[in-house]
């Protein structure tokens, strides 16, 4: 787990402009916050952002990132990018030394920096879902975090369900819409409910594959969903020269679940 290291004086000043500007988009002191972002090209520490975060939520708050794992799969487009170009023995060889999912190690990097560094945070929270877990730290994160069944992604049963029962906040920090996972939650209350399908991952220990049926997750028309989200419902900044939008997970939901219940109907 990643320790906090002493901070300089530069960095306590870069932190506190920053935990202004979240403060200032209207980041809720004590309340929860799912935070999704891009630190690419901003040089700033994820460590620092961490922080600016915890201190606009102030002692009573709770962040709370995104930790998936889609690399802990051969069902997922990570895997199959992972084994393009490798003849049948090598993608077995790679797909029997993958490791298994090890909710206290397990590494997220196709989320980011920030969720990476939130997630080896000393104190941190992890779900246990070995593709979809989420990670958060402050005193709600355990209760938040607690439980997280095999089938349900994002949904009912999921941490995603208490986040929008605890009226949770929703960061985009240089990132679009196309990654607000929110949307998926939605996608688990839209009707007539979206198609299933078989996943597969890795628990416990290298080869133990475990197969489970939920939800077809589909992002593929997030963006669309995000820019046809009313200006009233998002405040918006700008940082290291890319948008900062903060939403209420509750309107977010409602929003996508409108627009999938409608046109994703019409393409059925």
């Amino acid at each position: 787990m990643t320790e906090r290291a002493p901070a300089t004086t530069a960095d306590t000043a870069h932190r506190t402009e920053l935990a202004d500007l979240f403060r200032t988009l209207g980041v809720r002191r004590g309340g929860v916050l799912m935070a999704h972002a891009s630190l690419s090209g901003t040089k700033a520490a994820p460590e620092l952002v961490r922080d600016a975060l915890l201190a606009a939520l102030g002692p009573e708050g709770t962040l709370v990132v995104p930790a998936f794992t889609p690399e802990n799969s051969d069902t997922s487009r990570a895997y199959r990018e992972a084994v393009a170009g490798m003849d049948e023995r090598e993608a077995a060889e790679y797909r029997a030394a993958m490791p298994p999912f090890d909710p206290d190690a397990t590494e997220c990097p196709t989320m980011g920096a920030l969720a990476e560094c939130v997630r080896s945070t000393s104190g941190a929270v992890r779900s246990a879902h070995p593709q979809t877990s989420l990670a958060g730290l402050g005193p709600r994160a355990a209760e938040l975090l607690r439980k997280h069944p095999l089938r349900s992604h994002l949904g009912r049963l999921s941490p995603m369900a208490r986040l929008y029962r605890a009226d949770a906040q929703v960061l985009l920090l240089r990132v679009g819409f196309e990654v607000c996972s929110s949307f998926h939650y939605a996608e688990y209350l839209t009707r007539p409910r979206p198609p299933r399908r078989t996943y597969r991952c890795v628990v416990g220990h290298k080869g133990n594959w475990v197969s489970y049926r939920d939800l077809s997750l589909n992002d593929g028309d997030f963006g669309a969903i995000g820019a046809r989200l009313p200006q009233g419902l998002r405040a918006e900044a700008d940082w290291a020269s890319k948008p900062v939008v903060l939403c209420s997970m509750r309107d977010l939901v409602r929003h996508a679940k409108g627009q999938m219940s409608g046109y994703r109907r019409a393409l059925a």
